[in-house]
């Protein structure tokens, strides 16, 4: 049962994730193409001076480019089934409704990983091979916490479009802006470095938000 719902998921995001993957690639390129012209114009030195003293790390240009990937890739997965009542249908057939939604957010999530570890691979590539391993350390560690971002975004926009009600909804949104500020705090490199075990924790956590609105579904809390 887990392959035919990944494969209508796959049936349904397929141009999105394709098109939410390159562009993220393109972005990444981006960035590690303006590195690349530093070091024509200016030197490798140059590019190392640059990030020790000013704490640069060149890919600032993708800081909301996964959380906007991740809360697309929710609404894509998930508007149509509230908007053509195809999630009441799906809770009807013989399967274990949690176990359906969470296969549904499993694919969700594996798809959105594909997507931010290609950005991550090229910027491995690109930096691994021109700075030292602690700075090619600090740009990866750094940007982490924006992917973590992109999934909680997931998560979180799953929960509200899953939610039957329209007062509910908008109280979580309000809520998921609030948590996803939380990834944003500190915009030096590597400020989250110590809290990156428990951000983690926490943005796999939020994926339960989404058998909250279930239950609530089953259970006939609607508009």
């Amino acid at each position: 049962m887990e392959k035919a719902i990944f494969y209508k998921e796959w049936i349904k995001t397929r141009w999105y994730f394709l098109l939410s993957t390159l562009l993220l690639a393109a972005f990444t390129g981006y960035c590690l193409l303006n590195v690349s012209r530093i070091i024509e114009f200016k030197g490798a030195v140059h590019l190392w001076e640059v990030m020790l003293e000013r704490d640069a790390v060149f890919v600032d240009l993708l800081t909301y480019l996964p959380l906007l990937a991740g809360l697309l890739m929710a609404v894509f997965q998930f508007v149509p089934e509230m908007q053509q009542s195809r999630l009441k249908l799906t809770l009807h057939l013989p399967y274990p409704h949690y176990r359906m939604v969470a296969s549904m957010l499993l694919y969700g999530t594996l798809a959105l990983c594909v997507t931010y570890l290609v950005s991550l691979v090229l910027i491995g590539i690109c930096f691994d091979a021109l700075v030292a391993r602690e700075l090619f350390a600090r740009v990866v560690l750094t940007a982490l916490p924006w992917y973590a971002a992109g999934l909680a975004a997931y998560f979180l926009t799953a929960w509200v479009c899953l939610e039957p009600t329209w007062k509910r909804r908008i109280l979580n949104m309000l809520v998921g802006a609030g948590v996803l500020r939380i990834f944003f705090l500190a915009p030096a490199p590597e400020a989250y470095n110590a809290f990156l075990p428990g951000l983690t924790l926490f943005t796999l956590l939020l994926s339960l938000l989404g058998m909250l609105s279930v239950y609530r579904f089953k259970t006939g809390e609607q508009d």
